[in-house]
């Protein structure tokens, strides 16, 4: 029997963003960090931002997201395809989360049609519709990635992870995935919560060789 040996690289780009980091380097472009900010906004050729055909994927990270209002407050993203005018691209979705609490009497896990998008150019939200906890010492975190945005061919596919904690002591984790039904190239890409300002937190953008 063979033995296979992996050496260290592998090891890490096996495990990095659940193996996206296999996917080829990463290249750190941006990093935006919230203080009582309405929103985060990444915009093609603005303030250092790339978001064109120099990567067909890239990859966001979103760190310790804390809102400043409590409860029904979630976590959302859309997308510009006019340089950050106007962020309003047609979406459709899928959404699921696993859900535990604190007591460990309760754990779940569905599919919420309430969560998802069909044609809409609504925001979309990471967070479930219970809303993310603005304690103190809670937050959301979790990767957003999305592929091939300049393409003026294909619609916009995106994946999305975040794990955060509910208003009521839950850990939550979501699962978003989807496409903007657009064959324009998206050139903006703005994260926010639906109510209030991002109190605190950080995200960094980086661009998948």
């Amino acid at each position: 029997m063979s033995i296979v040996k992996l050496n260290n690289q592998a090891v890490k780009n096996a495990t990095s963003f659940g193996s996206i980091s296999s996917l080829g380097s990463m290249t750190l472009i941006k990093k935006l960090t919230a203080s009582s900010s309405a929103t985060l906004s990444f915009v093609d050729g603005s303030d250092g931002v790339v978001l064109d055909d120099t990567y067909k994927e890239y990859v966001f990270t979103l760190n310790n997201m804390h809102p400043q209002t409590d409860r029904f407050n979630n976590f959302t993203v859309n997308f510009s395809t006019d340089g950050g005018s106007n962020y309003n691209v047609t979406k459709t979705t899928t959404f699921f989360s696993a859900e535990h609490n604190e007591a460990d009497n309760d754990a779940f896990m569905a599919y919420k049609t309430t969560d998802d998008l069909a044609q809409s150019t609504s925001p979309q939200m990471l967070t479930t519709n219970t809303g993310v906890s603005a304690d103190s010492d809670h937050s959301t975190s979790g990767y957003f990635h999305l592929f091939n945005p300049s393409s003026t061919t294909f619609v916009k596919h995106f994946i999305s992870n975040t794990n955060f904690n509910q208003w009521s002591d839950y850990s939550v984790n979501v699962y978003v995935a989807g496409y903007g039904n657009t064959t324009s190239a998206v050139d903006g890409v703005q994260f926010k919560f639906s109510s209030g300002n991002i109190d605190a937190g950080d995200i960094c953008l980086y661009g998948i060789a």
